[in-house]
């Protein structure tokens, strides 16, 4: 047993020799508001395509990242994504008690149309933001329970309770606003059906709007003529003409690309080519500041698919799998180094974090133990699906295959086109499958409703359930006293430790640009910024 974990560990540290020093996570200031250019199409490799372009109904980051382009919301993230400032309202309040919030509209606003935005449009978008018939982002609306037209420029909400997170919340895509008169005219018999009519030919609030789509192959945008936010150079954003999308799963061939100059930038690039490219002296690699996290989601129901009793179940296997992680080396193989180990569910760059002794614990004697104890002495065999062509998955189930043999678990690697993933994830008919989480506002009650809080998405499809994490998450979501809050998270977090994840690792998001491309921005909550990129002439 001791000899098979050190061959594990001479596997691991063959690997760390091999995989180099990593740069620093930086990102270049800005060039001075002059040297802007405006006009041209700027061409964008992307790993996935949207499936759904609708504020309220997606559930996809290859959605949500698009959307904040296409739809803009009342107050918007910070560039830094820890705090909010006016979108399309330019000024609120909210009353002592926290049961009231007054947001002011922004005078002269208009959809891509040309028709002006409305308090009605505000009260409409947020009363089916808030429907919870409408999708799995309702819940973060749910202290919500009425919108009140106060005047022409005045909309009121009031709360059903306090809710601490209430101005992030604001800023969310799903709160984005939308032209009700447009979206109910569109071909449909339900909200559903309209929403994908609709979302083809959309009518948008933000700095783009769509001008094309190719359902898994290219995307087009073009400038919203009636954006109001003003660039640096006094004139209205976008100072893009447009963006072309282009649906590239495979990493290299993205890269590629890149530097043929057949496109301006990508997304999601390898870690493991990160010192590579940024040695070109014709591209820039940014590595952005994130709240993104790498990890395993389990499915823990008693059965999986044909009534086979699932090993995932029980606790303590999932102990087992996590103690056998070595996320130092898994973090030196697959990022190089840029990366660092995940102690909660939650990145440390969402508030109230806390680390959970214990979760960056690596122990494959002990991973033996806790597998004898659950009735696994030989271990067992299991499927985990990745994304075909992704470089980091391919690189991280090989290693958690090396990894998890010296316990007796046979990893089986399933690769999937990004449909068939979320397909069989949303119908629970999956084992294991590696995800990706970012938080889309700066609060730890969103990521929380989607891991813990099963009414929400069945805490990740996983079929995992606690009372009591649950009873904390309802408690936290009305508790303006932040200590107190602090402790409901920790408690969380702790319950959480044998939750349906194998825990990997944070890292920033690598994107690839020409030269050529500024002022291109990567919230840390997961969107990407257009509206300020421009390219040189």
């Amino acid at each position: 047993m001791l000899l098979g974990c050190w061959r594990a560990l001479a596997f691991i540290l063959a690997l760390l020799a091999a995989s180099g020093s990593s740069p620093s996570c930086a990102v270049s200031a800005p060039p001075p508001a002059a040297a802007i250019t405006r006009g041209g199409i700027m061409s964008y490799g992307r790993y996935a395509d949207s499936l759904l372009l609708d504020p309220v109904l997606n559930d996809s980051n290859a959605d949500i990242w698009i959307l904040s382009n296409l739809y803009d919301t009342l107050l918007l993230p910070t560039d830094d994504g820890r705090g909010v400032q006016p979108g399309l309202a330019s000024a609120w309040q909210v009353s002592p008690d926290g049961l009231t919030v007054t947001l002011t509209l922004r005078p002269g606003i208009r959809f891509s149309d040309g028709t002006a935005i409305t308090a009605d449009d505000v009260k409409w978008s947020l009363d089916r933001a808030r429907n919870p018939h409408n999708g799995i982002w309702n819940a973060l609306l749910g202290a919500l329970g009425e919108v009140r037209i106060a005047a022409a420029d005045t909309v009121v909400l009031r709360l059903r309770h306090p809710d601490p997170a209430i101005l992030p919340l604001l800023s969310v895509f799903n709160s984005a606003i939308m032209p009700q008169h447009q979206f109910e005219a569109a071909p449909g018999a339900t909200d559903a059906e309209k929403a994908v009519t609709f979302s083809n030919h959309p009518v948008t609030s933000g700095p783009f709007v769509l001008a094309s789509w190719v359902h898994g192959a290219t995307m087009q945008l073009r400038r919203n003529p009636y954006y109001w936010r003003p660039g640096a150079d006094g004139r209205p954003l976008p100072y893009l003409d447009g963006i072309r999308f282009e649906v590239i799963p495979d990493d290299a061939t993205r890269i590629l690309r890149v530097q043929s100059g057949e496109l301006d930038g990508a997304e999601m690039i390898p870690f493991s080519r990160v010192a590579e490219l940024r040695a070109d002296p014709r591209l820039s690699l940014a590595l952005f500041p994130s709240t993104r996290l790498d990890y395993a989601v389990l499915n823990v129901r008693p059965t999986l698919t044909g009534n086979i009793a699932n090993p995932l179940s029980l606790p303590a296997v999932r102990e087992a799998l996590n103690d056998a992680v070595y996320r130092r080396g898994l973090i030196q193989i697959v990022t190089h180094g840029i990366g660092m180990p995940m102690t909660s569910y939650m990145s440390r760059a969402t508030p109230l974090h806390v680390d959970v002794p214990g979760a960056d614990r690596f122990d494959p004697v002990q991973a033996r133990a806790l597998l004898r104890q659950a009735g696994y002495p030989h271990g067992f065999s299991a499927t985990m699906q990745i994304l075909a062509g992704n470089e980091d998955e391919i690189e991280i189930g090989t290693a958690l295959q090396e990894m998890w043999r010296e316990i007796g678990v046979e990893l089986h690697l399933q690769q999937l086109d990004m449909a068939s993933i979320t397909a069989l994830y949303r119908a629970g008919r999956y084992t294991m499958r590696l995800s990706i989480w970012t938080d889309d506002i700066a609060d730890p009650g969103e990521i929380t409703s989607y891991f813990v809080y099963t009414p929400v998405i069945g805490a990740q499809h996983s079929g995992w359930h606690s009372t009591d994490a649950e009873r904390l998450y309802l408690a936290s979501s009305t508790e303006l006293d932040r200590g107190r809050r602090a402790e409901e998270y920790a408690q969380i977090q702790a319950l959480y430790e044998n939750g349906p994840i194998v825990r990997l690792f944070e890292t920033p998001y690598a994107v690839l640009l020409r030269r050529a491309v500024h002022g291109f921005l990567q919230l840390p909550l997961g969107n990407n910024v257009f509206s300020g990129a421009w390219l040189a002439r």
